[in-house]
């Protein structure tokens, strides 16, 4: 075990900091300032800031030539009340850490402390903080911004914790990891009338209530292998809160879920056709935009072996586990890198994720930073 007493000390205290203080996606300034200074005890060569937003990346360089292998964690919060009641719940009103992202930053932070007393042999290690995962823009803008082209890594890591396994066991495997999806959002536009003469308004009403179960019916879920899609109604709106006005306009969301990225292309056109086809029915005008956009996450054989080695050494239970309903964009970096994602088990009866009172448990940070750091020194040495 590379961490001390000490170490494990400093992590807890550092999760529950970032517990207290949440910020969402996009707003994680503070955030960020409270990873460069846990950070800077361990002497990183470098440290990337503003990176695709509040990004940090901190490089760890090897004496030789190698790889360059990239641990990444995420940024940001939840816009959901924390109702967990623990000592460091949350005091910004409305956020809260409810998916466990303040457990990934102290996770991957204590591999600062491994690094910064024993460099790599070879290569180098990248530990990102990432921004903005939750609305699926945080690794594109990280992607694209210019300052990661110094980091371009061959091998991606990275974890995220799951409720209902059993505590610090690990569930990995080849190919599919979490299904692509979108948020569909459209705007159906008529005009709207006085109550008493509904006939003289052009109402939205007959195709929101034939959309919500025709868009429905396109995804009906099912199990995760092959042409799997899921259609869930998230949203509907209709009208002015108001009894004298027959309305003119109603919004519907949805979102769209496959389990690969190619799957996706064919369910927005039938999506889109299928909403112009009861807008022209109803004499409406319509429009559609895309929202968190998530690209589906493909786990790469030789990453995943490294994954499995390094569970197998570190003597932590591993199994299989299929394709995860849920979306991460980690997957847009397996598209330059070989990249993994690992499950790692929360308890077998802790709250889901994203529910008001999840904690992400302090004894996970020990054994996720176990794997990473055992896959680093397997890779790099």
């Amino acid at each position: 075990m590379f961490l001390t007493n000490s170490d494990m000390v400093e992590l807890i205290e550092l999760r529950h900091a970032l517990h207290r203080a949440p910020e969402i996606s996009g707003e994680e300034r503070e955030t960020a300032k409270a990873i460069v200074a846990f950070l800077a005890p361990s002497a990183p060569d470098r440290i990337v800031t503003e990176l695709g937003g509040h990004g940090v990346a901190a490089i760890y360089d090897g004496a030789e030539p190698g790889p360059t292998v990239l641990i990444r964690c995420e940024l940001d919060a939840l816009p959901i009340e924390d109702l967990s009641g623990a000592p460091h719940a949350s005091q910004v009103a409305g956020k809260g850490h409810l998916c466990g992202h303040d457990g990934h930053m102290a996770t991957v932070a204590a591999l600062s402390r491994g690094l910064g007393r024993q460099r790599p042999r070879r290569g180098r290690v990248i530990l990102l903080f990432q921004p903005a995962e939750e609305t699926g823009a945080g690794a594109a803008a990280v992607i694209a911004d210019p300052k990661f082209k110094e980091i371009a890594p061959d091998f991606s890591f990275s974890l995220h914790n799951k409720p209902g396994l059993p505590l610090g066991s690990v569930r990995i495997s080849e190919g599919p990891a979490n299904c692509a999806s979108r948020g569909l959002k459209i705007v159906l536009t008529g005009h709207t009338s006085h109550a008493a003469t509904p006939e003289h308004a052009v109402s939205p009403i007959k195709a929101l209530a034939r959309l919500m179960p025709e868009l429905t019916a396109l995804g009906p879920g099912g199990a995760l292998e092959g042409n799997y899609r899921l259609v869930t109604v998230t949203h509907a709106s209709m009208g002015e809160p108001a009894f004298g006005i027959t309305p003119g306009r109603a919004e519907l969301w949805a979102t769209l879920r496959t389990l690969s990225d190619s799957l996706m292309g064919s369910l927005c056109a039938e999506a889109e056709a299928l909403v112009r086809e009861a807008a022209s029915a109803g004499g409406l005008s319509v429009s559609m935009d895309y929202h968190d956009v998530f690209h589906h996450c493909e786990n790469h054989p030789e990453a995943v072996a490294h994954l499995r080695r390094a569970c197998d050494e570190e003597g932590i239970a591993r199994g299989e586990t299929p394709p995860q309903r849920g979306s991460e964009d980690f997957g847009l970096f397996g598209l330059a890198s070989k990249s993994a994602m690992f499950l790692l088990g929360s308890g077998e009866d802790t709250p889901p994720l994203h529910n008001p009172d999840y904690d992400f448990p302090d004894d996970l940070i020990a054994p996720g930073a176990r794997v990473f750091m055992r896959t680093i020194r397997n890779l790099l040495g």
